[in-house]
């Protein structure tokens, strides 16, 4: 059953989203955590921090007090720095009812200061980082900025959880003495938004890349066509938009991203050093473009819009040079708004070609992607075609049944393990079960290096999927993240030897009042013991 903690006053993130609760979600019957008074103190007994470091040594013991006057001070020359920095201040203001100041430093030892700093060659690596945390300050060290937001990251996990409430709520805010050391396993650590089949809208999409982003996820790939829907603006195709964005699932009203919405997001993705990987489905999954355009079609005949979910039906015409002059204009603009390296290629559940056409459409298609200077990612039917040397597959199905080339770059996303588009169980309202349940706890069991029999270095990481049949508002989408989402992230940042389920069972527990604060819409699965 779907369930909905109701923290009114804890909402103000989600009200001004203007979200509203699913008409198919129930009230669940213990109150929200209390708010913090003033001059209460929140002692933290164990860290719960989620994913687990490298190493880390805590002493509640010892603690370090945020306080009016504390200091936050950045490397010189570091913009990336005073945004974090910004982003600490802003979380601790309601508690303190104050801005911490912020300021370039030399890095000197000072009292009462929070440093965030950049230096050369840590052994962490690009995205690790070291965190202390000592009576008299705290200090958060990395070789890029992208390592110091992690580190931030797991700062907001030490502090209060009540220090998520937004408004004016004063309390004493104290750190637990710590000495963190942490780097990632993979290096990509992906979520995936399917925005076609049911739109989200800008606000919506902003406020899954803030979920994401605390617990260290760094890529966000948008599905950004599909039978559906068309949602993202193309100049030189507008029909695309303006006909075939304007569907939905359902028969929703459906809507697009213009291209300044589109660099908004790509915006506020990478001030959270998060890369957007946009996703052009193709050969099939394109009614939606061959409704706008009957030149796309063999028989130049466009079809009805589609608002079902089946797939497999629709595909591109191989045999016409407009269907290649359409992706090459496609691709070129989309490419032309998109800062990152890659750009997804679809090519998966294609029924209507023969497999010499396939492998034709597909090795054109990754031509036409390299000619604009970008890397080619596409789900794992391409194999069944000839690949760049610099082609990604994206493996999705849940056996292994297809073994990649050997040498591929391989981005691992098995649906029976870490599709959050599926359901906890068989009562759920929300999700599908094609692939199986996937309950709270499969993806935490779950070693991505034994999924296929290739060498661990062929792994550039993995990425969870939330597919849009049936999920169709933000709320759908926390209560399809909410828990799940943070055991994929401790597998795809965590070592292996390290990740055990007792304890992690037992700091996702420690989870529930920072999501009711933030005012998430979790699933309280009865398998953990949360602690409200």
């Amino acid at each position: 059953m779907r369930q909905m903690i109701s923290v009114a006053s804890a909402l103000a993130t989600a009200m001004a989203l203007g979200v509203c609760t699913h008409p198919n979600a129930v009230t669940a019957a213990s109150a929200p955590p209390a708010a913090p008074v003033k001059g209460e103190q929140h002692a933290m007994t164990q860290p719960s921090i989620i994913p687990w470091p490298t190493s880390a040594t805590v002493n509640v013991s010892e603690r370090f007090q945020i306080t009016k006057s504390t200091i936050i001070e950045v490397s010189p020359g570091q913009p990336d720095l005073q945004r974090i920095a910004k982003s600490i201040a802003d979380l601790v203001a309601p508690a303190l009812e104050a801005s911490l100041t912020v300021r370039e430093g030399t890095g000197a030892a000072a009292s009462g200061v929070i440093r965030l700093e950049v230096t050369g060659g840590s052994p962490q690596g690009d995205e690790g980082y070291q965190l202390t945390v000592s009576p008299t300050g705290i200090r958060i060290v990395s070789s890029t900025p992208a390592g110091v937001f992690y580190g931030a990251q797991t700062l907001r996990q030490l502090l209060p959880w009540s220090i998520e409430y937004r408004g004016p709520r004063p309390f004493d805010v104290f750190v637990p003495s710590a000495q963190i050391s942490d780097k990632p396993r993979f290096g990509w650590r992906g979520a995936f938004l399917d925005v076609s089949r049911h739109f989200f809208s800008v606000d919506e999409v902003k406020r899954y890349i803030d979920l994401v982003a605390m617990y260290k996820f760094n890529r966000l790939h948008l599905h950004l066509s599909d039978d559906q829907g068309w949602r993202v603006q193309i100049d030189s195709w507008p029909n695309l938009t303006t006909h075939g964005g304007s569907t939905e699932v359902k028969d929703g009203p459906g809507g697009f991203y213009t291209k300044a919405q589109y660099a908004e997001l790509v915006a506020y993705a990478r001030d959270r050093f998060i890369l957007v990987v946009p996703e052009i489905d193709m050969p099939s999954h394109s009614n939606a473009a061959q409704a706008s355009y009957p030149e796309l079609n063999c028989n130049g005949i466009a079809p009805p819009l589609y608002t079902g979910i089946d797939v497999g039906f629709s595909n591109f015409c191989v045999d016409k040079e407009i269907t290649f002059k359409f992706l090459d204009d496609v691709l070129g603009e989309l490419a032309a708004m998109t800062p990152g390296p890659y750009l997804h290629i679809g090519g998966d559940e294609v029924k209507k070609m023969t497999p010499a056409q396939y492998a034709a459409f597909m090795e054109r298609a990754q031509g036409i992607v390299a000619k604009h200077g970008k890397t080619v990612i596409a789900w794992d039917e391409i194999i069944h075609s000839k690949l760049l040397p610099s082609t990604v597959i994206q493996y999705w199905r849940p056996d292994a049944s297809m073994a990649p080339p050997p040498g591929t770059k391989l981005i691992l996303s098995p649906a029976n393990k870490i599709y959050l588009d599926m359901k906890y169980d068989d009562n759920a309202v929300l999700g599908q079960n094609w692939a199986g349940n996937v309950d709270v706890g499969v993806p935490y069991g779950w070693d991505p290096a034994t999924h296929l029999k290739v060498p661990e270095s062929d792994i550039m990481g993995i990425e969870t999927a939330i597919w849009s049949e049936t999920p169709d508002n933000i709320r759908d989408l926390e209560f399809m993240l909410f828990p799940r989402i943070a055991e994929v992230a401790e597998v795809a940042w965590t070592a292996q030897p390290a990740r055990h389920w007792d304890d992690f069972r037992a700091r996702l527990g420690g989870q529930a009042r920072r999501w009711s604060a933030l005012g998430i819409n979790a699933y309280w699965s009865p398998k953990i013991d949360w602690q409200r």
